[in-house]
């Protein structure tokens, strides 16, 4: 291994526009926030080191063993994550063990973009992940901050450019044009036309960045020219690790990518993962969940993420299965959806293993999703998955040792059926008991609208619910009508009020309505909406007896007494589905649920 001349920034771009610098397969995907890109470029400016970089050099008997790829220049989070192929054939060339994130940093900030999405816009539209480029202000430094940055770097979008162009303390600069510079004298020329070519300020920090990216040779590599991947592979495991820094699903893809035979890991990966978090109202399923369930379908004994478990064989056996075991996911996936669930709602991921272990061992296929046959089954699967949502912990620690014992049981018993009361045995001796107790109770009713476990809960309590089709979590009282400003206007006091928004969001104040009848009741009293829904006493009867509601308030005043009868009726209707969870509906009931018609959207995030 040896120490390369230093090299500046832009000669290093250069050299990735023309492929001569690239990565290996092994390397993991980007991942830096915009803060981290923004800090990146503060130390350049300050003429701060950024850490060396490690190389591999390839010569061309090299490529045709291996997988490599082009760093990533217009970053989005939405629809271009993942580094494009490559076909290097009879090249000499470079690849990155150590310096991705950087290096794809500087080259996003001074030749491309960065797209993620906004806060609290859809994961599934384009829309909220605008293109965002690197500016510098040049009329001053970064406002006192606490991440000790001095230069004001920031990742805009054109719209917020636009709206700044009066802001006389703000000028922002494209930092591209500083490397599309083909002299020093350019960007002087840029602040000429834009009237700031006597700036000081401007004039110094454009010439010291154009300094630090064409002049100064800040980037330090060390080579290593061995042609043995194995030893490759060791070195960057060490470098990128050390046990903790690179996460154990990263160093399987990277060794999946290296020795898998008859497809590219990486592209198969991810692509799986795409699909998945697609269904349905989306899903963000990771990709360590996904390699976690390819271990466990694919039958490897130890599903650890430990390198010691990443041999070749077990790597040839996930390769060989893997086409049924993404077909397994997918239907596991889809069944989630029909049961309602949804990224906003499935509060723990790794769920979905055990659902897809049962489905690959009996060799069920997306029509288990539908037909009539497989309806209690269903129902009892259905049952276990929401409750194990529900009860807190079950998903979390020890979660390698539940999975093995999970999958012991659905290898004996799971042959006719899901087990669930097998499961629940086995469940309760590892500490992980879905039993029915005064404190699963009191932390049930303490849910709140909103909340991730919320909508199982009322899924699994209020299963004469179809969630194949698209349902809301409403409030029975509507919120509008416990709003403070409305409450005063009617004499209430500071604390009845506070009392009452306390309790307006609370689980008791809670139920399942279809998106039409959700919209249909809007800020209606109750007792008014219901009258109107359900005109005969026998209507009004069924759905108060469905969703477990005592005598439906008029106003704010006999909301409390509401609030107080429904809390102590669900509470005994919590007891008494929990503890019967795992029994089937009668066939009659679920023939009539599960009628095989074409599924309708999922529950809306």
């Amino acid at each position: 291994m040896g120490h390369l001349p230093p090299k500046t920034i832009a000669e290093t771009l250069r050299g990735i526009q023309t492929n001569d610098l690239v990565l290996p397969a092994i390397q993991r995907e980007y991942v830096w926030k915009p803060s981290q890109v923004v800090r990146l470029f503060d130390s350049v400016l300050r003429g701060y080191p950024i850490g060396s970089f490690l190389a591999w050099r390839i010569e061309p008997e090299t490529v045709e063993k291996f997988k490599f790829y082009g760093f990533l220049k217009d970053y989005s989070q939405f629809d271009n994550r993942h580094n494009p192929d490559l076909d290097l054939p009879g090249r000499r060339f470079t690849a990155v063990l150590d310096g991705q994130q950087r290096l794809t940093s500087l080259n996003i900030g001074l030749r491309g973009s960065y797209a993620v999405r906004e806060k609290y816009a859809r994961h599934n539209t384009a829309r909220g992940y605008p293109t965002r480029r690197l500016y510098l202000n040049i009329l001053g430094e970064a406002a006192a901050n606490d991440a000790g940055l001095r230069y004001d770097f920031r990742l805009l979008t054109d719209e917020q450019v636009r709206d700044s162009a009066d802001d006389a303390a703000h000028h922002w600069f494209p930092v591209s044009k500083v490397f599309d510079a083909a002299n020093a004298m350019q960007p002087m020329r840029d602040l000429a036309e834009i009237g700031l070519g006597n700036h000081t300020f401007a004039i110094d920090v454009l010439g010291e960045l154009y300094h630090a990216v064409h002049a100064k040779e800040s980037l330090h590599m060390y080579e290593e020219t061995d042609q043995d991947v194995e030893r490759v592979l060791d070195i960057f495991i060490r470098v990128n690790s050390g046990g903790t820094v690179l996460s154990y699903s990263d160093l399987l893809l990277s060794i999946a990518t290296a020795q898998w035979k008859d497809r590219d890991a990486r592209s198969a990966i991810h692509g799986l993962v795409d699909a998945l978090n697609a269904t349905g109202s989306g899903f963000s399923f990771s990709q360590d969940v996904v390699l976690k369930a390819g271990l466990m379908l694919a039958g490897i004994n130890d599903i650890a993420f430990k390198v010691k478990n990443f041999t070749a064989d077990n790597m040839a056996e996930l390769d060989r299965q893997w086409d049924d075991i993404g077909n397994s996911l997918k239907t596991a996936v889809g069944l989630l959806s029909d049961f309602g669930l949804s990224d906003a709602t499935l509060s723990a991921k790794s769920v979905v293993i055990p659902v897809a272990y049962y489905l690959h061992t009996r060799g069920l296929d997306d029509t288990y999703r539908t037909a009539v046959a497989h309806a209690a089954d269903r129902a009892v699967l259905r049952s276990w998955v929401l409750r194990s949502l529900i009860v807190r912990g079950i998903w979390g620690s020890g979660l390698d040792t539940l999975l093995r014992d999970i999958r012991t049981v659905l290898n004996e018993h799971g042959d006719s059926g899901f087990p669930a009361t097998e499961l629940e045995r086995t469940m309760a001796l590892r500490g992980k008991s879905l039993a029915v107790t005064d404190e699963l109770i009191d932390d049930v009713l303490d849910l709140s609208y909103g909340g991730t476990r919320t909508f199982a809960v009322l899924a699994m309590l209020f299963d004469h619910v179809d969630t194949r089709n698209q349902f809301h979590v409403d409030h029975v009282f509507p919120r509008a009508l416990l709003d403070s400003k409305p409450l005063k206007g009617q004499g209430l006091t500071r604390d009845v009020i506070d009392d009452l928004n306390e309790r307006r969001d609370r689980f008791a104040n809670l139920q399942l309505l279809s998106g039409p009848e959700n919209i249909d009741k809007s800020a209606t009293a109750p007792d008014e909406w219901a009258a109107r829904a359900y005109p005969t006493s026998e209507l009004m009867s069924n759905y108060k007896t469905l969703n477990e509601l005592t005598e439906l308030p008029h106003d704010a005043s006999e909301f409390p007494s509401f609030f107080e009868a429904r809390r102590a009726a669900l509470a005994e209707r919590i007891r008494r589905k929990l503890s019967s969870g795992s029994q089937p509906q009668p066939a009659t009931e679920l023939v009539e649920e599960y009628d095989g018609t074409e599924l309708d959207a999922a529950l809306e995030e």
